[in-house]
C-alpha cells in the first residue's frame, strides 16, 4: 500500500508543476502575479464549493472548530503564497529549477517538522541518512539550475 501512497504523492507533485506553469503563463498573459494568484485561488474556491455541494460532507461540530490549534488555519494563506510565488518566479527560473527549489524548501522544513514532531506529526529524528538525502536533493537543485 505504501507504493500507492507514494504514487499519489508523486502525482500531486506533478500537479504542483502544472499549476505553477499555468499560473506563470496566466501571469504573462495578464501581466501581474497578484491577479494570476487571485484568479487561481478563485478556481480553487469554485472547485472546493462544487465538491462540497456534490459530496455534502457533514458539518464539523462547532466545538471541534473552536478547539483547533491556531496553526491549523494557516494552510489557506500559505497556499495563496505558494500560488503567488509560482506565478511570479516560474518565468524567471523555469519550471524545473522552480520545482526543484520548491521541493528543496519543502524537504528542509519537513525534516524539521518531523524531527520535533511539530503540528501533531509523529517524531522522526534527523539522521545522517536523511541529511544525506536532503543534500542530494539540494545537489539536484544546483544541477537543474546551473548545468
Amino acid at each position: 500500500m505504501d507504493l500507492v501512497w507514494l504514487a499519489l504523492a508523486i502525482g500531486a507533485g506533478g500537479c504542483i508543476a502544472l499549476q505553477a506553469a499555468a499560473n506563470g503563463s496566466l501571469r504573462s498573459a495578464i501581466g501581474n502575479p497578484w491577479h494570476a494568484a487571485f484568479f487561481s485561488i478563485c478556481g480553487t474556491m469554485i472547485t472546493a464549493l462544487a465538491f462540497m455541494l456534490v459530496a455534502r460532507p457533514p458539518a464539523p461540530a462547532l466545538s471541534a472548530v473552536r478547539g483547533t490549534p491556531w496553526w491549523n488555519w494557516i494552510g489557506g494563506p500559505l497556499g495563496a503564497m505558494i500560488v503567488l510565488t509560482g506565478a511570479a518566479l516560474i518565468s524567471k527560473l523555469g519550471s524545473a529549477a522552480f520545482i526543484s527549489a520548491f521541493v528543496g524548501g519543502q524537504l528542509i522544513l519537513s525534516l524539521i517538522l518531523d524531527h520535533f514532531g511539530w503540528m501533531d506529526l509523529p517524531q522522526q529524528p534527523i539522521t545522517p541518512g536523511r541529511l544525506a538525502g536532503a543534500a542530494m536533493v539540494f545537489g539536484g537543485v544546483l544541477l537543474v539550475r546551473y548545468f
